[in-house]
């Protein structure tokens, strides 16, 4: 055993090389084989009358998606992916900066814990309790009642793609629901992020004349921003293939993940479904390349 140990510690390369292939091939296969397999079933045919998959090219797929009800299906997933991820960021900066510059180490503890605490409950139990919450009788009706706030929600709902019948059924409601589900995603790397900035160069600002919005815009944000791109990735990507809550709340209109399940679990055309779910794939791509062009990949 001595002499094994000696022989994979003078070869480095070698020794490497035998960690890394159990992952790899792993990697290769089960994640890079089914993507490759998914992609070629995109370019193949769906027979409408037989009702099964012919392996001939075509390029239908993809040209389908360009029609105006999927691509109304793509414009509302990819608006409330967007949605969501600068919704966390307006909620989510704030939070992470009281962490990291104001939180005592018992309160930072107590913050951690909320954060961190709804990430441990079922996601489809979380949902199914937002319904709840949002119903036209639920806690938070009751709440705006006692606050004589109905007339400013019934205001917010009827306007055009934000409202609906009730905050349950409205584009609003499915915004708050995916809000509070990836909020902490963005947190924690914002937090980490603005642990990283020297509280001396938040001071040397102000000594210098600037004022806290300056400080923030010229200083802080620079230097967390690398944090809120990548809490971003989490957010959008997230968002962006969900199907649950696009189900569960929120007025009529498919969503990319529930088209994929419909297409494939219901119909069966999986041609149709992988062209959809290239979608997202290219999206993530785009959207990662430029997150590394902002830095959020040498910040962790």
């Amino acid at each position: 055993m001595r002499t094994l140990s000696n022989f994979f510690y003078r070869q480095r390369t070698l020794t490497l090389l035998l960690m890394l292939t159990p992952p790899l091939l792993w990697f290769g296969v089960v994640y890079l084989g089914s993507l490759f397999n998914l992609l070629i079933q995109s370019v193949w045919v769906f027979d409408d009358m037989s009702m099964s998959v012919i392996t001939e090219f075509t390029n239908t797929n993809f040209a389908n998606l360009l029609t105006p009800a999927n691509l109304d299906i793509l414009t509302r997933t990819l608006a409330m992916a967007c949605a969501v991820t600068l919704g966390c960021v307006l909620l989510g900066f704030p939070m992470a900066y009281y962490m990291a510059h104001f939180a005592g180490p018992a309160e930072k503890g107590f913050f951690y814990v909320a954060v961190m605490l709804p990430m441990w409950a079922s996601f489809i139990v979380k949902a199914y309790a937002w319904t709840v919450l949002l119903a036209q009788g639920g806690v938070i009706y009751w709440l705006l009642n006692a606050m004589g706030l109905q007339f400013a929600l019934q205001a917010v709902l009827s306007l055009p793609v934000v409202g609906g019948d009730t905050l349950a059924t409205s584009n609003l409601g499915r915004f708050v629901v995916f809000t509070y589900i990836w909020l902490p995603f963005m947190v924690l790397p914002i937090q980490a992020a603005i642990e990283r900035v020297p509280v001396t160069l938040l001071l040397a600002s102000g000594d210098l004349g600037a004022r806290p919005f300056q400080t923030f815009r010229r200083v802080l944000w620079p230097l967390a921003f690398p944090g809120v791109v990548a809490g971003s990735i989490f957010t959008f990507s997230l968002t962006l293939g969900d199907y649950i809550i696009a189900q569960l709340v929120g007025p009529p209109g498919l969503y990319i993940g529930n088209m994929v399940y419909t297409l494939q679990g219901t119909i069966g055309n999986i041609p149709m479904a992988a062209a959809f779910t290239c979608v997202p794939i290219v999206l993530i791509t785009l959207y990662l390349s430029l997150a590394r062009r902002l830095g959020a990949f040498h910040a962790y």
